[in-house]
């Protein structure tokens, strides 16, 4: 599944949006493609999206959740990729 945090990161002048899957990294690079996102907004784990696309992203069907669920679940999935990796 899909999942979408709001749009609360400020950067670069904007609000940005979390969208991770609990699935797997092909299903997130698909749906990425279908919203129209390039590439480089991946990173790591995550692709970085502009609060302007987050409804079009939840119309595609990604599920709005809190952040702190965002990463849980991507956690429980195996796939974060944290920036820092503890010694």
């Amino acid at each position: 599944m899909i999942l979408i945090d709001p749009p609360l990161w400020p950067a670069r002048g904007r609000l940005w949006s979390h969208m991770v899957s609990d699935v797997s990294f092909q299903e997130l690079h698909a749906f990425a493609a279908d919203l129209g996102m390039p590439a480089r907004a991946f990173e790591r784990d995550h692709y970085d999206v502009p609060s302007e696309l987050y409804r079009a992203a939840v119309s595609l069907g990604a599920k709005e959740v809190g952040c702190q669920e965002l990463v849980r679940r991507l956690t429980q999935a195996g796939l974060r990729r944290p920036k820092f990796a503890r010694a």
